[in-house]
C-alpha cells in the first residue's frame, strides 16, 4: 500500500478479549478499512487496538502503531510500523497527528480523552477539519450532551450505527 494512502486513527478500548462482541466489531472495522483502501493507525497494544490491527493486516491493510515507552515498546503482533514516543500524552497527540480522519469504538475513559481531544483540535482550529466518527449508539448521549453545553462544537463529531456507514462517511470525505 502506498505511503500517501489516507491513514484513519482509530481510537478504542484495551480492556476487550478476542471472545467478545467489542474485539469482533473492532476486527471488523479494521478489515473494512483495509478494504476501503484507508490505513489504520492506532494505539499499538491489545483489546480493540489489537482487533482492528488484526483486520486491517488479514486484510492486506498498513497497520501503524503508537506506543508509548512509559507503558511498554512493544507493539501487538499485527502492527506493521512501530512508533515509539516517551509518554502517552505524545502518543495521543502522535495519532491525532498522524490520522486524516478518526474513529471512536466503544470504550472508557481513555477511549473518551482521545475522542474529546481530536474534537477539540479542530473545534478550535488547531488542527484542520477532519472526518470524527463514533462508532455506536454508545456514544449518542454523550456527544450528544457535550453539543448541547457548547453549541459551537455541533456536527463535528458523527455518530455511525453500522462499519458500513463509518467507511461511508470516511470515503466522501476523503473524495
Amino acid at each position: 500500500m502506498p505511503a500517501s494512502t489516507k491513514i484513519i486513527s482509530v481510537f478504542g478500548s484495551s480492556q476487550v478479549n478476542e471472545s467478545e462482541p467489542a474485539y469482533l466489531l473492532a476486527r471488523e472495522l479494521g478489515a473494512a478499512l483495509a478494504h476501503a483502501g484507508f490505513a489504520v493507525a492506532t494505539g499499538g497494544y491489545y483489546g480493540a487496538m489489537e482487533a482492528v490491527s488484526r483486520g486491517a493486516a488479514e486484510s492486506g491493510g498498513r497497520v501503524i502503531g503508537v506506543v508509548a515507552s512509559a507503558f511498554s515498546s512493544k507493539a501487538n503482533k499485527w502492527v506493521q510500523e512501530t512508533i515509539v514516543v516517551p509518554k502517552w500524552e505524545e502518543r495521543l497527540l502522535k495519532l491525532i497527528a498522524l490520522g486524516d480522519g478518526y474513529v471512536a469504538l466503544p470504550g472508557g475513559t481513555g477511549t473518551l480523552v482521545e475522542l474529546a481531544v481530536a474534537w477539540e483540535m479542530i473545534h478550535k482550529r488547531i488542527q484542520a477539519a477532519k472526518p470524527v466518527v463514533a462508532l455506536g449508539e454508545f456514544w449518542r448521549p454523550i456527544i450528544s450532551q457535550i453539543e448541547a453545553a457548547d453549541g459551537n462544537s455541533r456536527g463535528l463529531v458523527r455518530v455511525a450505527t453500522s462499519i458500513r456507514e463509518v467507511t461511508a462517511t470516511l470515503q466522501a470525505y476523503s473524495a
